[in-house]
């Protein structure tokens, strides 16, 4: 089996941190004794769900479970062998981080095989350690660490969104254009987004944490308590992230809505000024005769004078009603 055929790299840990890389042909001759294998396969390869059956001897409701489409992250136990889903950040270039990657876990005490289609940087960091020889080395420390990086990535991505609303929440008090009503709309789509993988991943988490198989230490399984306790303060945080981005919005649609009922209102009282006086011009610009005074020169002084009065007397009332 190639890359192309599903096989995206094996590796068995030597137990002291490194790990020794195998070929198709190495994996096929694998055997428990020659250390804790851990295989990284494309679930989209038309020979790997076959693989799984009749070389892995997967059961076929769990080989179905690791080839689903977009299954919902969980943990479930089934003798000492553990079948878990996750959800990590997309950070493949291109790629929006709320279109989660899932990554797909059958471990054993000694092999760990992993499914996922897209690449992820949690998996692929935790081979590049191995291949320095600082990486894990156990079946159980193996799963840890990839816990451990995954949530770490999603709270570094969650961190980043709240980081983004707070400045957002700043720029409201001295920008309302289009453009911060748009951003704040788009933060709000990402943390629901966000919110609705990572809900089911944090219960997902605290059920391994209490049905984790002998095989893995106690360690370990503090690690992943962590680990599940990390997800359930992103959580947290990613509702607050929410909710304050939505208390933004309805923050700067107020301000839209009391700068437009000042300017409506500003506009009304020129109205009011200026209505009078539009009136008198053109009741004495209509094109007929009688106009009185249309022959004296002083009139039209006497007019604006008129005018002049007729607004002091105007601002006057209005203020003194409390409209300016």
């Amino acid at each position: 089996m190639s890359n192309a055929t599903g096989l995206i790299h094996a590796l068995v840990l030597d137990g002291a941190g490194g790990a020794t890389e195998l070929d198709w042909a190495g994996v096929l001759a694998w055997k428990p004794e020659h250390g804790t294998l851990w295989l990284n396969l494309d679930y989209t390869a038309a020979d790997v769900s076959d693989w799984l059956v009749e070389h892995a001897k997967v059961e076929d409701l769990t080989r179905d479970a690791l080839i689903e489409h977009d299954p919902r992250p969980r943990a479930v136990l089934h003798t000492d062998d553990l079948f878990v889903v996750l959800r990590g950040i997309n950070q493949n270039h291109g790629a929006e981080p709320e279109d989660m990657i899932s990554i797909r876990v059958h471990a054993e005490p000694a092999r760990i095989i992993t499914l996922r289609h897209r690449g992820s940087r949690s998996v692929t960091s935790v081979a590049a350690e191995l291949r320095a020889k600082k990486g894990p080395r156990s079946a159980g420390e193996l799963l840890g660490t990839l816990i451990d990086r995954v949530v770490d990535h999603i709270v570094m991505r969650v961190d980043t969104l709240a980081d983004d609303i707070a400045a957002a929440e700043e720029r409201v008090l001295s920008d309302t254009r289009g453009e911060l009503r748009t951003a704040l709309a788009e933060l709000r789509r990402r943390a629901l987004a966000l919110r609705r993988f990572l809900g089911p991943q944090r219960e997902g988490l605290t059920r391994l944490v209490s049905i984790a198989p002998p095989w893995i230490e106690t360690k370990q399984r503090e690690r992943i308590s962590e680990s599940a306790e990390h997800m359930s303060r992103a959580i947290e945080e990613l509702e607050t992230a929410r909710d304050r981005a939505a208390v933004t919005q309805e923050e700067l649609a107020s301000r839209l809505t009391e700068q437009t009922n000042q300017r409506l209102y500003v506009l009304s009282l020129i109205t009011a000024v200026f209505l009078p006086l539009g009136f008198v011009c053109a009741l004495l610009g209509v094109n007929v005769g009688g106009i009185p005074l249309k022959d004296e020169s002083w009139a039209f002084w006497a007019l604006c004078g008129a005018f002049i009065v007729g607004v002091g007397a105007q601002l006057w009332f209005f203020r003194k009603r409390g409209w300016l």
